[in-house]
């Protein structure tokens, strides 16, 4: 372990190996080393570049050969007819379809950039969660560390009164059982904490294990959201980056629109031909060279079962892109309802826990051991008094950790971190 321990220290940055770092600051590291971010850059990059590549004109094409040459002898200047030719043909794109298609080229690739917004809000959620989590139990450790201490102080205590015959034997036995089921869970704890940084160093990598978190965010810029009192979220869920990735497919499906459009315009091509003959005239005269040029046209006149389709289709597609988007301010909408329900009543909750329940298990706790020591109470009472008062105590600190996780999920979805 010792030898684990200084090599995780060995790959950790300087700065890290000495002082915890806040949250802010592994959230900025884990963003700027995530691999997936780089993923996300090379494949928009991918994109885009292929959109300039399938924006241009398709490549002239070269045609030579020999015309009319006599079988029977293979001569080039037997027969005037004979000639040997050279042309350069060249094809044009229906209307603006090129110039079309690299901005949907551009269109689809500034949705997969905006993808590096959603998995940075990912990572910032994620970690954030998990910050939340060592922060609950680190306090709960700490409760329970206290409460242990407590009753050691009473095994110590009811072990000095056995040996000189004061407290019974089953008193002290039930005193270090508490001793150990606290034992039990401060290794639970412990495992816990261990696993959140084993799932940390996905993208903390080894400084995962250097995480200490003692403080909850303060999340100031989502209080300030709900200080001016919004009558929805549409607005503000409108800015989120997983919205902006469907509003860039929507520009995409309908650029493709405009590009079915394009295919009810004909298309044409060019080819000029320059024939070298060898062969003289009958006269006797040279029989000058040739040249040839061509356009070519194709006529989209049976659009029915093709360009009809094609247009049909997009349009089609334009739907399902705005649909898609509906769907998905609808189900954030939904779940912000939901997190905002969850972190009034726990507020609420929390504010039970601190003025009344706490206060209460205290206050019985005291009586209890005050009615011990004078010998109107039984042991066993005052462990289950203090027990109570520990699990009420740990459960005021789970519902103060819910509501963190409550704003965390605000956070996320409102982008308000």
């Amino acid at each position: 372990m010792g030898l684990a321990t200084n090599s995780w220290g060995s790959n950790l940055p300087a700065n890290t190996a000495h002082k915890p770092s806040s949250l802010n600051t592994l959230i900025n590291w884990a963003i700027e080393h995530d691999i997936a971010q780089q993923q996300i850059q090379f494949q928009a990059d991918a994109i885009s570049e292929m959109g300039i590549a399938n924006s241009q004109l398709m490549d002239p094409k070269l045609r030579m050969g020999v015309n009319g040459l006599p079988v029977d002898s293979f001569a080039f200047d037997e027969d005037p007819m004979t000639n040997i030719s050279v042309g350069l043909m060249q094809q044009f794109s229906r209307g603006n379809s090129l110039s079309l298609q690299q901005k949907q080229s551009l269109q689809k690739a500034g949705s997969v950039r905006k993808q590096a917004d959603v998995r940075r809000l990912d990572v910032t959620q994620t970690i954030t969660s998990a910050w939340i989590e060592l922060a609950y139990l680190d306090q709960s450790y700490s409760l329970m560390k206290q409460n242990q201490a407590l009753f050691r102080e009473l095994t110590r205590y009811l072990s000095t009164n056995y040996g000189v015959g004061v407290s019974q034997a089953q008193d002290l036995i039930q005193a270090k059982l508490q001793v150990s089921k606290v034992d039990e869970q401060l290794q639970s704890n412990r495992q816990m904490q261990q696993r959140l940084r084993a799932q940390l160093s996905e993208w903390l990598g080894e400084q995962a294990w250097q995480v200490k978190a003692t403080t909850y965010p303060k999340w100031q810029a989502l209080q300030d959201y709900f200080t001016s009192s919004p009558r929805d979220h549409y607005q503000a869920l409108a800015a989120h980056p997983r919205i902006q990735v469907t509003d860039e497919l929507i520009k995409s499906s309908e650029t493709g629109v405009e590009l079915a459009n394009e295919s009810y315009q004909p298309q044409f091509g060019v080819e000029v031909m320059y024939a070298y003959r060898q062969a003289d005239r009958m006269d006797g005269s040279p029989a000058p060279d040739l040249v040839s040029a061509f356009v070519t046209m194709d006529i989209p006149l049976f659009t029915e079962k093709r360009q009809d389709k094609k247009l049909s289709a997009a349009q089609h597609q334009v739907g399902a892109a705005r649909t898609q988007r509906d769907l998905a301010l609808k189900q954030m909408h939904a779940q912000v309802s939901a997190a905002a329900i969850d972190r009034d009543n726990t507020q609420q909750r929390l504010i039970r826990y601190r003025s009344m329940l706490l206060k209460q298990a205290k206050e019985k706790t005291q009586a209890i051991e005050r009615g011990y020591q004078n010998n109107t109470s039984q042991l066993d009472e005052y462990i289950r008094a203090a027990s109570e008062e520990l699990v009420i105590e740990l459960e005021q600190a789970r519902l103060a950790a819910d509501l963190q996780q409550a704003n965390n999920t605000l956070a996320y979805l409102l982008n308000k971190y």
